[in-house]
């Protein structure tokens, strides 16, 4: 369960005064909870502790460096996204009122700084010739498997969105590409139709589930320099074209710790699909000190906003799914993120396996290219230095 402190005992931690205290919350720096009392406010022990550490290391460059890379101090500038109170936001606009009504489209339009029809407006993309043979043998595999190649090859005759072509010319190749992944996702061709309804299409949804999937998509376009942003920025900044850093995203996208928590949360549901007593199940995991994939998230104390917004369309028809989160709140003090929620959607739709890492690659395709594109106009290269350890030269 998470420890919460007063103001006093944070400030005494941290060595300041209270109104220095208060000056770190307007900073951005630390995060004022709700306490027991109207005008107290506490806070979490883990991020007064880390801020603790941050100024303790004071001048000391190399391990504010280091810091720096593991969830620390902002380390370059982008205008695209800002987590900030609890809250996520689109390039200012308020990201889950913005998806209650905006199409996948309009997230990228907004992303990416210009008009739907600057990105949309063109003919579906063609596939390569001899594309359908290549990749009939990677139909029956999870989308964690199978987007990487599959993209890859249905790129392989476009030169893309090179860094010399006119502006107009990388935002209509980006909408092309981000409806050959759709393509590659779905297993359908190319389409101009809005990116939802071609899942709803190939997934054979209602419209209900077609808007789920909508607001999905929109809610993962973006999540500021996560692995795989980060991975498209460093990517692009070296003049690689657009496709390469989609292909980075879903690469660093892959890993158990990124959108690959989405398998893990699956075989957690499935555990508790069988589990006589789902919190029972639950408390039993914790005591053998198995982790809880899915549920926590650093940037967002009192829960993932955008895991509430997805879940509040359809927990309400899965009473073990609530237990399981009451559960985890109880023993933990920590909300479902956008793993579970994803996960959870999957099963609510009976969507194919593998699909909730799919959606969350489709949505965050647009991110991926809005942080190529900001990286280059920026036009200089991502190189960080090492702090080399290893022996010293004799």
């Amino acid at each position: 369960m998470s420890t919460y402190l007063s103001s006093a005992d944070a400030a005494a931690l941290l060595g300041v005064s209270r109104q220095t205290l208060y000056a770190y919350v307007s900073r951005g720096l630390l995060h004022a909870h709700p306490g027991e009392e109207a005008r107290e406010s506490r806070y979490l022990a883990a991020e007064v502790e880390r801020l603790a550490a941050n100024r303790t290391r004071g001048r000391k460059p190399r391990e504010v460096a280091r810091a720096a890379l593991d969830w620390g101090l902002p380390v370059l500038e982008s205008a695209l996204t800002l987590i900030e109170n609890g809250r996520l936001f689109y390039r200012g606009q308020d990201a889950v009122e913005f998806s209650t009504q905006a199409s996948v489209e309009e997230a990228a339009a907004l992303l990416w700084d210009c008009t739907v029809d600057e990105a949309f407006d063109q003919a579906a993309p063609c596939l390569p010739t001899g594309f359908d043979a290549l990749a009939a043998q990677w139909r029956e595999r999870r989308a964690e498997q199978t987007l990487l190649p599959l993209f890859s090859l249905a790129c392989a005759e476009d030169i893309g969105a090179q860094w010399q072509l006119p502006s107009a010319r990388r935002l209509a190749s980006a909408g092309l590409l981000v409806r050959r992944l759709a393509a590659c996702l779905l297993g359908s061709r190319p389409s101009t139709e809005p990116l939802h309804l071609q899942c709803a299409r190939a997934w054979q949804l209602d419209a209900a589930g077609a808007d789920l999937v909508r607001r999905s998509l929109v809610l993962c376009a973006d999540h500021e320099l996560n692995a795989s942003g980060f991975t498209a920025r460093c990517i692009a900044s070296t003049g690689a074209n657009l496709q390469a850093s989609i292909v980075g995203g879903l690469a660093a996208l892959s890993g158990p710790l990124h959108g690959g928590t989405t398998a893990r949360v699956e075989a957690l549901l499935d555990m508790l699909e069988i589990a006589a007593d789902p919190a029972q199940a639950l408390r039993e995991r914790l005591a053998r000190g198995d982790d809880l994939p899915g549920f926590g998230h650093h940037l967002y104390p009192q829960g993932d906003v955008r895991a509430q917004a997805l879940l509040a369309g359809f927990l309400d028809a899965h009473p073990r799914w609530q237990v399981a989160i009451a559960t985890v709140r109880e023993l933990t003090g920590h909300a479902p993120s956008v793993d579970f929620a994803l996960a959870a959607l999957r099963r609510h739709l009976d969507l194919p396996a593998g699909s909730a890492f799919g959606l969350f690659a489709l949505g965050r395709s647009l991110g991926w290219i809005a942080h190529a594109l900001e990286q280059g106009r920026d036009g200089s290269l991502i190189r960080p230095r090492a702090a080399y350890t290893g022996p010293r030269p004799g």
